[in-house]
């Protein structure tokens, strides 16, 4: 850029509204127009036409666009760090002002385990952002993967899919290969991989009546199978440890004494989400799924 066109991107960027921002901010994260719309809860075309408005106004391309999908410019690369921050000290401020009315809390339910090295980076990051936010931990079991969202007991939610989205919004943070959980002195332990098809005779543990069919069918390897009923993930390794039963568990998992993780081919991965109610009225929820995308894409330490 020249000293001129600094000069008209700063002052477009002095104009833009938030609303734009987080239009922007979703394509990019998404890199993909019609996910990006679907996490928004509009139409496809207006926010194409929000994004091309917004680089008239800026005078600069910020997507490359393409039948495979889109890419980011260098200067949409730039808008996109500045965006971020921008929404996020627009986030605090929205924090400070609800401490200020009381009513700074969140509930954040959490799926199974939540000693997940993602989730605890999450925490120390969102405790930095916001210090005055209480926030409420609802741990649930396996029975329930929108950990109450359905029910209205949570704000947001870190889980997996999948599972009924009626009403809600999700956000893949992580996809997680998945492996066969075995006794570690099963015939089949030594494998290097294995596939669905080879463990059809097996009983395999399922989940109790009325838990969402999506779910219980991506866990039950795609198909019905009969087995011993759990709930949590430990009756999941106690059902495999004492009745031989075979199971699906993330492969990075690392198993209890006696159990093995064999990785499964042919299925598609265990995918982390960030999932909150369409119209929530809780003005936290915004900068949680924020933070929650960020805590994610950072590198493991």
């Amino acid at each position: 850029m020249n000293g001129m066109d600094g000069v008209n991107w700063v002052n477009g960027v002095n104009r833009l509204e938030l609303r734009t921002l987080r239009y922007f901010v979703a394509v990019a994260e998404e890199l993909h127009f019609g996910r990006a719309a679907v996490r928004l809860h509009m139409s496809q075309p207006p926010l194409s036409r929000a994004i091309k408005a917004l680089e008239t106004e800026l005078g600069a391309t910020l997507l490359h666009r393409t039948s495979a999908g889109v890419t980011l410019t260098e200067a949409g690369a730039v808008l996109l760090d500045e965006a971020r921050a921008l929404l996020d000290r627009a986030d605090r401020v929205r924090a400070r002002v609800s401490a200020a009315a009381g009513a700074a809390t969140l509930t954040v339910g959490i799926l199974g385990d939540s000693t997940d090295p993602d989730v605890i980076r999450l925490a120390d990051a969102y405790r930095r952002r916001h210090p005055h936010v209480e926030v409420t931990i609802r741990e649930t079991d396996l029975t329930d993967p929108t950990c109450g969202l359905h029910a209205g007991l949570v704000d947001a939610a870190l889980t997996r899919g999948p599972f009924d989205p009626t009403g809600l919004t999700t956000h893949e943070l992580r996809a997680d290969p998945v492996g066969a959980l075995l006794r570690a002195d099963d015939p089949l332990a030594g494998r290097a991989t294995l596939t669905p098809a080879e463990l059809a005779d097996r009983r395999w543990f399922r989940f109790p009546e009325g838990t969402d069919p999506l779910w219980q069918a991506y866990w039950n390897g795609g198909e019905p199978r009969p087995g011993p009923v759990v709930r949590t993930v430990r009756e999941c390794q106690q059902a495999v440890l004492w009745n031989g039963t075979v199971g699906m568990t993330v492969v990075d998992h690392v198993p209890a004494e006696g159990l093995t993780v064999v990785p499964l081919t042919g299925l598609p991965p265990s995918r982390v989400v960030v999932a909150w109610r369409e119209r929530a009225p809780n003005p936290l929820i915004r900068s949680f799924v924020r933070a929650a995308i960020t805590a994610y894409d950072a590198p493991a330490p």
